[in-house]
């Protein structure tokens, strides 16, 4: 399983030799294992791609992300046909319960609250209130308190009363490209594990591919935020972004054990989809965050 992520910020040529990913830029050539390789982001528009590679990273379930003219994360890439894809299994995830679908979408957003509020506790901001929306969760979130925490938390967070997540500023287009990133990663874990993307628990866009990620991603948002609010810049520099990629290897406690982000993500998604699928009946999404942010995922006064 790949475990390095790959940033490409300059004018390249990517292609494949010998389970190799051979990168040449003006300032010579580099050579990368395609096992190694969990993410590939292709951070500039000046960069060409060999359908070679393409197609051995896709064997690898490496996740492939592309940006657009205004360097955010745009398209990624799918293996369209996992090994372990099976009719049984696309059976099994088109009849999931609706109980099942609710219930595990309640536990979402419950966790999702709690790393919040974590967050804020790390920041040395009252909690009570969020604590206190908290206790109001109904099964599938039918008051949307997920909605009214958000509304809370994110002005508080960044100490401005009038943030709004609506708003083009620096610190929201961190945001974007963090949760871009996490989202990839879901998708990237749904897909090797034999899933479809497209349906999801919660999400129902017909305009979404990714419903099933957008759902699962959100216990994991609130990581992205407490790096964000660590940070002190006032642009979305190249720097910010290696260190938004580089936050999938924040330290987290996941289900009582210390792991990286990005393997508690691999594990959660795995759990997540066994107990949707009724293989397991009961999950534990208990995360939490270490109240230091490494110091590999930390840039000052970029």
């Amino acid at each position: 399983m790949g475990w390095r992520s790959v940033i490409i910020s300059q004018h390249a040529k990517l292609s494949y030799s010998s389970n190799l990913m051979v990168v040449q830029t003006r300032d010579g050539i580099s050579q990368v294992p395609i096992e190694d390789i969990q993410l590939l982001l292709i951070s500039t528009t000046q960069a060409v791609i060999t359908t070679a590679l393409i197609s051995e990273l896709a064997d690898q379930n490496t996740k492939i992300i592309f940006v657009d003219k205004n360097m955010q994360p745009s398209c990624e890439i799918n293996n369209y046909y996992p090994n372990n894809r099976t009719i049984d299994l696309l059976e099994t995830q088109f009849s999931w319960s609706q109980e099942v679908r609710e219930l595990l979408w309640t536990k979402i957003i419950y966790q999702k609250i709690k790393n919040q509020i974590q967050v804020l506790e790390i920041y040395g901001h009252p909690v009570k209130e969020f604590e206190n929306e908290l206790d109001k969760l109904e099964i599938n979130d039918l008051t949307n308190r997920e909605a009214t925490v958000a509304r809370k938390y994110f002005p508080l967070l960044f100490e401005n009363k009038k943030f709004s997540r609506r708003t083009g500023t620096a610190v929201n287009a961190a945001l974007n490209y963090g949760y871009s990133i996490l989202l990839s990663i879901v998708n990237r874990e749904i897909v090797e594990k034999g899933y479809l993307t497209t349906l999801g628990i919660h999400h129902r866009s017909n305009e979404n591919q990714f419903n099933l990620g957008s759902d699962l991603m959100e216990p994991f948002r609130p990581v992205i935020d407490y790096w964000v609010a660590n940070q002190n810049f006032t642009e979305l520099t190249p720097d910010v972004k290696y260190g938004l990629v580089d936050a999938l290897n924040i330290e987290i406690t996941y289900c009582g054990k210390k792991t990286l982000l990005r393997n508690a993500l691999s594990k959660y998604v795995g759990d997540c989809l066994n107990y949707l699928s009724g293989i397991t009946k009961v999950i534990n999404l208990e995360t939490e965050l270490n109240h230091e942010v490494p110091n590999n995922a930390l840039i000052n006064h970029v």
